[in-house]
């Protein structure tokens, strides 16, 4: 067979790559991870008190938005990151902005309050319940995204870990502030900011092994 035929024959009847459906592949898996995280938290911690009052609402609310962006985000960049050449598309530092901006407000935060109050601003009531809680929460999350990770073939294994373990620190954090009654800014961005960073880490760690193809 001449090597033309043998082009054309293997060009024939060529479908079409979907492009959206590593980005799918691995949202789904988040997805399924945060209703796993959602629900063990809720059985073994139990739901947040005092949701009746508007101010426990704004706060809840104000946590959900630090850590369901940095969700957001680490899912943009991990579809991106889980393709082979896919990372030259997409600045990993990037990645660091929400940590900056919360770290930022936190410290402000402090500025504008008097100094004997800094210790229960970051210290609260239920720092080391965080500080196990958010890690081990992860571990289901960070097996199911790493799981869908696998399948799309990365080649920055080190980077892709570290978004995997992004993505599941920060569901985590979603879910555990769903009980969670210690409000401050400078608490949210030590606590949930230190943990979902240790959880990057982690997944930065594990990466080039879990990911090898």
């Amino acid at each position: 067979m001449k090597t033309s035929s043998l082009i054309d024959m293997l060009s024939a009847n060529v479908e079409t790559v979907d492009r959206r459906q590593v980005p799918r592949t691995i949202a789904t898996a988040g997805a399924l991870g945060a209703v796993v995280a959602i629900v063990a938290v809720l059985a073994a911690l139990g739901g947040r008190a005092g949701l009746a009052d508007a101010h426990a609402i704004s706060f809840l609310a104000g946590k959900l938005v630090f850590t369901l962006a940095l969700v957001v985000f680490a899912l943009i960049f991990l579809g991106r990151y889980a393709r082979p050449g896919g990372e030259r598309r997409a600045p990993f530092g990037l990645i660091a902005l929400p940590f900056v901006a919360v770290v930022a407000l936190g410290l402000l935060s402090l500025l504008a309050a008097p100094r004997a109050h800094w210790q229960a601003m970051l210290v609260g009531d239920q720092w080391l319940e965080c500080l196990l809680s958010i890690p081990v929460i992860a571990i289901v999350p960070f097996a199911l995204v790493m799981w869908a990770v696998r399948r799309a073939a990365p080649t920055h294994l080190t980077r892709a870990g570290a978004l995997a373990g992004l993505v599941a620190g920060s569901i985590s954090a979603t879910a555990y502030a769903l009980h969670c009654v210690d409000d401050s800014v400078p608490f949210v961005a030590l606590w949930y900011g230190g943990t979902i960073a240790f959880c990057t880490v982690a997944g930065a760690a594990l990466g080039p092994r879990l990911l090898r193809w």
